[in-house]
């Protein structure tokens, strides 16, 4: 271990695992509706670089940035062995033509990206088209983590069951406007992505922990007991939802924060020296 603080949440024995992490992963926000500027990172990553995974820009604000800073604040993020991901963009270069998510990809790697994100519900694209999406991530060296929600396009979910590969694909429904909670379908589109190579999946917070006092801890329980606790990423949109998912899975839960709270975060995951939230955190309030 280096200098700083030992875990005894692991086992009794156990130390805070050194990055690379397969566990325990805090994925930072970035410039999204703040802006941090390269100093403010530097201070971020040179105070708590140990304890930052990744850095994420959501929502697409590096599309926003010169080249030449977002570099810079790459490399910056790599001196610290942070890895960086593209957020939720993808979607709108697949809109440009066929060709546009190949040149994507190549871009991304040309920059210095780790990771890229697909949102599958704003991709609105055919199951094995995703499923190819995530092949090209991986054949570019890049890794790919595909963002779901708990709650799908009517009109997306299919009415006869799982279909085998290459069976007749009848002509899809019009689009509809109506949103159902469909968690096994997120859950077996999950598994096909994994089965096609993807390194993480990414749970939105919308319909699950956006809020404090209505966490579905039911969904939540499912995601993890059948995509592991590895492999699966949550985004922890407030300081108790993030004590929550620490209390509830322990200090190996991976979680997506805004970078204002990953002090907080580490001190849960390590002692429990964190903010204490807990006159909200009653169990009556998350369990559905």
């Amino acid at each position: 271990m280096s200098l700083y603080y030992k875990w005894k949440k692991f086992e009794e024995d156990e130390d805070r695992p050194e990055k690379p992490r397969r566990f325990g992963v805090t994925e930072m926000r970035g410039p999204n509706h703040t802006l941090l500027t390269q100093n403010v990172l530097q201070e971020i990553f040179e105070s708590m670089g140990q304890f930052v995974d990744g850095l994420k820009f959501s929502g697409g604000s590096h599309s926003l940035m010169p080249k030449s800073f977002l570099k810079q604040v790459i490399d910056m993020a790599h001196q610290h062995d942070v890895y960086v991901s593209t957020g939720d963009w993808a979607e709108h270069m697949i809109r440009k033509g066929p060709s546009a998510f190949n040149d994507f990809v190549e871009e991304c790697k040309q920059m210095g990206f780790d990771t890229i994100e697909l949102n599958v519900p704003s991709l609105e694209v055919p199951e094995d088209t995703l499923l190819r999406y995530v092949r090209l991530i991986k054949s570019g060296g890049l890794k790919a983590k595909p963002q779901f929600a708990v709650k799908f396009n009517e009109s997306d979910i299919p009415t006869g069951g799982n279909r085998a590969f290459g069976a007749y694909v009848p002509p899809p429904p019009p689009r509809s406007t109506e949103l159902v909670e469909d968690v096994d379908l997120l859950i077996r589109r999950a598994e096909r992505c994994l089965e096609a190579g993807a390194d993480m999946i990414m749970i939105d917070a919308e319909d699950l922990c956006k809020h404090a006092d209505s966490v579905r801890a039911d969904i939540i329980a499912k995601v993890i007991g059948r995509l592991g606790l590895e492999k699966t990423m949550f985004e922890a949109s407030n300081a108790r939802a993030s004590e929550w998912f620490v209390k509830q899975y322990g200090p190996r839960v991976n979680l997506f924060v805004d970078h204002s709270q990953v002090m907080d975060l580490e001190c849960l995951r390590g002692r429990n020296l964190g903010k204490n939230h807990s006159s909200v955190l009653g169990s009556s309030y998350f369990l559905f």
